[in-house]
């Protein structure tokens, strides 16, 4: 099947002289214009989401619950995006979730938020045309070559914007970064794309009917072999502090600095020579009847909430708007008993539903779980 191009979307949108205007632009600037404009409409037509609330498009099944929080670090570095009827494809939809860090960090997560969506699928356009351009106009894109165009989109446009950060003189980045996860679904197919250790986990039904966790994603830290690797035969270190045992960092050959926890990051260009890259790690998901929601969020949700627990939070909350604030939530109150005296982190969650049918009712333990770490709070 041949998608409708940026233009076609466009041109559902836009007088003609605006149309003719923006096929120059996607002549000379390779369609990232005309993804602008795209991204532009989709705001004022409340399909696409940047700060807590929910997103819904009435041409499709899926449903978004979106909630951020500041921790006790000062300014809140996490953001995260929505974007329904992606490209207005009405089978697609953008989630991303971008975790700042360093002195910039929430200036450098944001930019990229704005960056990425259209990038890709500005990126994507060209090589679904460059695809069926070589195979035929009008043959059907299999699903390995879907992939395998959506891969080398990502990839791409990846690897654009972080030396677009590079080059942009308004912005720090040499010192400062962010993660980035992304996931497109387009139909029943998921592409999820990760660079950092934000964590994408799908709730899918078990035989016996019970919902479970399935991580998609990498926690990508400097301790895991590979990653270790690269970085040492960059000649970076890896190593623990003293006072923070267990905690892997990123350090330059002086072993000074940066102290970055994390193995793959956009921008940090002080440790980019030693072994930090941006390159995603790019995988695919065929979504069955079973798989009933994805969750999408900032390590300030994992490092207190294991994956079983969040999804029988989120499958737990009645009212699927407030999923997402109900998970955050919980994850501030596991926060005050189990990292006591230790500054809370930025905490955001995207929940991404995928039928209009409830989940099955949550085990009572669940219940059980909430009250008590509102309990163990004081709440």
């Amino acid at each position: 099947m041949l998608f409708p191009s940026l233009l076609d979307g466009l041109a559902r949108r836009r007088s003609t002289v605006s149309i003719k205007r923006s096929r120059r632009s996607c002549q000379n600037e390779s369609g990232r214009e005309a993804a602008d404009e795209l991204a532009k409409d989709a705001k004022k037509s409340e399909l696409m989401l940047k700060s807590s609330g929910i997103v819904k498009s009435n041409k499709s099944d899926n449903f978004a619950s979106v909630c951020s929080k500041r921790g006790q670090k000062g300014i809140n570095q996490d953001c995260a995006l929505v974007w329904e009827e992606f490209g207005c494809q009405e089978d697609m939809v953008f989630c991303g979730i971008f975790d700042g860090h360093g002195p910039w960090g929430h200036v450098v997560a944001k930019r990229v938020r704005k960056s990425v969506p259209s990038s890709l699928l500005c990126n994507w356009q060209e090589a679904l045309t460059s695809s069926t351009t070589s195979v035929g106009m009008d043959a059907d894109v299999g699903l390995d070559r879907n992939v395998d165009i959506w891969r080398q989109s990502c990839l791409k446009t990846y690897a654009a914007i972080d030396q677009e950060l590079k080059q942009n003189t308004k912005i720090d980045s040499f010192g400062s970064g962010t993660t980035a996860l992304t996931i497109v679904k387009q139909g029943e197919n998921l592409i999820v794309a990760n660079v950092g250790d934000s964590r994408a986990v799908l709730a899918t039904l078990s035989d016996d009917g019970s919902l479970v966790p399935l991580q998609l994603t990498i926690d990508f830290r400097p301790n895991i072999p590979e990653e270790a690797e690269r970085i040492k035969q960059s000649k970076g270190l890896v190593f623990c502090l003293h006072d923070e045992p267990g905690v892997y960092r990123v350090w330059m050959p002086n072993g000074e600095t940066p102290g970055l926890a994390i193995s793959r990051a956009f921008g940090d260009y002080c440790v980019k020579d030693f072994g930090l890259i941006s390159v995603p790690h790019v995988t695919q998901r065929s979504i069955t009847s079973r798989d009933k929601f994805v969750i999408l969020a900032s390590d300030g949700v994992w490092d207190v909430i294991s994956n079983q627990e969040a999804v029988e939070i989120v499958s737990s909350t009645l009212d699927r708007e407030k999923s997402a604030k109900e998970l955050v939530e919980c994850a501030v109150r596991a926060w005050k008993y189990k990292k006591r005296g230790i500054a809370m982190d930025d905490i955001s969650a995207i929940c991404l539903f995928f039928h209009s049918t409830s989940s099955p009712p949550p085990p009572q333990h669940v219940h059980s779980f909430i009250k008590s770490s509102k309990q163990a709070s004081g709440i």
